[in-house]
């Protein structure tokens, strides 16, 4: 395998993984659409050709977006799933032409054609036509509750109206329309505080406001697009047959639907649709970043079905991004985690599609070496999101006689030492390991990244601060801070310096795929990890690991046993483990069992409410290793609820349905009795 591949494909993960963060929980995007789409085509192209580097976390492979912190965690009924996108007339027909081979059919197709909303998506669940719950997407099963936010938004029906099913998820688009956005920006300025760059920015940030007033006073609006199930014990409202009819069925029930959807025949529908839409975006009174097209009838959407992360029975139809023309003023270099030098692009500030942009990442030296961009060139900058565009072109034409190349630093920009570029790769690297402060920095956020340790309260800054002070030298030392000495610092109060030792101790009890994962060895992802920990079980196992014996575990291949092999063979990481180690960290011990051994195999469990005793993903991990299927949602099939304090509907569900229902003590004590013991 060419590790160049590797390398890239990796990069993309990253980075994609990055801006799914900034969009969805920071509700600042980092790169326009157009980049984010280039970046998953890019990867979805390199993985096609590369069916053996497809790894199930890949942002490929699931649908993106995480939760934020501040709400509560809500299990969708049906996932939310993400639609696939085309860029071009040939993209649509190679998208009609799949839907024809799997329905062994040439008919024309026909669809629902919608305007693809920039706003928020989010499900809204009805009981007896009351409004019950709504939630953001989340990463597609599990998403934030933002109930009493939606019930402030006056497009949102309370109650439904007419003949509806018993039990209603409907899904639809949060947005702001374009007057609203307007106002808003306007009473910010004249009141000196900070404007939204876009709606779509003003939708979200208004969403997920923790004081629902203030959601009440932003005007958001929403349109519905999609009944995500529906249960009609009574008999009274029959779905119809077609998507669009279903949508006539959401007004009839008092539920907004976009005015501009129609029924159009084929490819060539679609395409009028494309066009009259794209030529009516400016006058629309919502922004658009695309359309949608959907097989309209409901028993073919049936028989095509869906793939991992999207249905293959609708498509999104991008519009193009938008250019402009600005000049690169200089090149910078910035050091990763891994000790990756990447140019960074600083261009004189322009106007883009409602956003000031000013930087552009230049991916690696191969990268402006296939550009051909030089410091001083006039380049073509593309973008339909946000922030951070994406360099397309340079303006040859336009190039100053100063004009200068750009060159690889021969030594670290942080820490001085020298510069190295490995064989087949495209990525240079500074050579100071964890020694290099900009590599220590990183090591130490990715520690306590949410994926990692999951150490609420230690984010980026006050990383940065922790080291500048000579407070965190490596990860280990984050278990020996104290609150006086938290409190002490610039902007640190007493409680946040108490809430962050609280986090920090709460982090000392993980899992063994989780601290394999926080220690940033080079390409172990979280699949990789989890590998590692269900192959050597003890921590004391994987430090004997060799070469040989790592080649031989799933997804492990020459190069990542390398890097495994090189960063367990380091003193210093040693010393690192040992000090995590003697400071408190600790994980439950599982003993994963052969298929015969699993005592839980073929039953299905639900874990509803707040655990106290161990980490709700720690319950899921022990169960998973029993054999048992952790569904989050409870049916007739359901052989075991878990619920902890304040469960909600999932234990009502459970007890309407007859399904045997235990408390955490009663669960700890049945793991106990198979073998696991848990550590409180």
């Amino acid at each position: 395998m060419n590790q160049s591949i590797v390398e890239k494909i990796n990069q993309l993960r990253t980075q994609i993984e990055e801006h799914n963060y900034q969009y969805y929980v920071l509700d600042n995007p980092s790169v326009p659409d157009a980049e984010y789409d280039r970046l998953m085509r890019e990867l979805q192209a390199l993985e096609n050709s590369n069916p053996d580097l497809v790894d199930a976390n890949s942002p490929t492979q699931k649908v993106s977006g995480k939760m934020d912190g501040a709400f509560q965690p809500v299990n969708h009924l049906t996932p939310m799933l993400s639609l696939d996108n085309v860029f071009s007339e040939e993209d649509l027909e190679s998208f009609i032409q799949r839907i024809n081979r799997r329905l062994h059919s040439e008919q024309e197709i026909e669809f629902t054609c919608e305007p693809k909303l920039d706003g928020l998506a989010v499900s809204i669940v009805y009981q007896d036509g009351v409004l019950v719950s709504a939630a953001t997407r989340g990463d597609g099963q599990t998403g934030e509750d933002v109930t009493q936010n939606v019930r402030t938004i006056k497009s949102v029906p309370l109650k439904l109206r007419g003949n509806y099913p018993s039990l209603l998820d409907v899904r639809g688009e949060i947005f702001m329309p374009k007057d609203s956005f307007d106002k808003l920006n306007e009473t910010a300025i004249a009141k000196g505080g900070k404007t939204f760059v876009n709606p779509r920015n003003a939708a979200a940030g208004s969403l997920r406001q923790l004081d629902p007033s203030v959601t009440a006073e932003r005007s958001l609006a929403v349109y519905f697009y999609a009944i995500g199930s529906a249960q009609d014990d009574e008999g009274k409202s029959e779905l119809k047959q077609s998507h669009f009819d279903r949508l006539q069925q959401l007004k009839d029930w008092g539920l907004p639907v976009c005015p501009e959807i129609e029924v159009c025949m084929g490819k060539k529908g679609c395409l009028d649709f494309y066009s009259r839409i794209l030529r009516r975006r400016d006058s629309l009174a919502y922004e658009i970043d695309g359309v949608v097209l959907k097989v309209n009838l409901i028993e073919l959407q049936d028989e095509l079905g869906f793939v991992a992360k999207a249905p293959r029975w609708a498509i999104a139809h991008k519009f193009p991004a938008q250019e402009e023309m600005t000049k690169l003023q200089a090149v910078d270099f910035q050091v990763g985690r891994t000790g990756a030098i990447t140019p960074v692009a600083r261009l004189d500030p322009v106007f883009v599609g409602g956003v000031t942009v000013s930087n552009a990442t230049l991916h690696n030296m191969d990268e402006i070496d296939r550009l051909g961009v030089m410091v001083g060139d006039t380049v073509i900058i593309r973008r339909a999101g946000d922030v951070i565009p994406q360099i397309v072109k340079v303006v040859n034409e336009r190039r100053p006689d100063n004009a200068r190349m750009v060159t690889i630093p021969s030594h670290c920009p942080v820490c001085g030492s020298p510069v190295e570029k490995e064989e087949d790769q495209a990525i240079y690297r500074c050579t100071g390991g964890l020694f290099c402060d900009a590599q220590k920095r990183e090591s130490i956020k990715h520690f306590a990244s949410r994926k990692a340790m999951d150490i609420d309260g230690l984010g980026d800054k006050l990383v940065d601060l922790l080291c500048e002070q000579g407070l965190l030298n490596s990860v280990a030392d984050i278990f020996i801070l104290n609150k006086e000495t938290i409190a002490s610092l610039e902007r640190m109060a007493d409680k946040s310096a108490e809430n962050l030792i609280s986090a920090i101790n709460k982090a000392k009890t993980t899992t063994f795929a989780k601290f394999i994962y926080s220690l940033g060895i080079r390409e172990v992802g979280e699949v990789t990890a989890n590998n590692l920990a269900n192959h050597f079980l003890t921590i004391e196992k994987l430090l004997m690991a060799n070469h040989d014996e790592l080649v031989q575990i799933k997804d492990i291949g020459e190069v990542v046993a390398q890097h495994i092999v090189a960063f367990l063979g380091n003193e210093h990481n040693l010393d690192v483990i040992d000090k995590l180690l003697d400071r408190g960290v600790h994980w439950p011990e599982v003993k994963i069992m052969s298929l015969e051994e699993q005592p839980l195999i073929e039953q299905t469990w639900v874990l509803t409410g707040t655990l106290n005793r161990m980490k709700r993903n720690d319950a899921k991990q022990i169960l998973l290793s029993l054999g048992a299927k952790v569904s989050g949602s409870v049916s007739k099939k359901t052989s075991i609820v878990v619920a902890g304090d304040s469960a909600g509907s999932k234990l009502a569900k459970a007890n309407e349905l007859g399904v045997s229902v235990i408390d955490e003590d009663t669960f700890i004590e049945r793991l106990s009795s198979l073998g696991v013991k848990v550590t409180d």
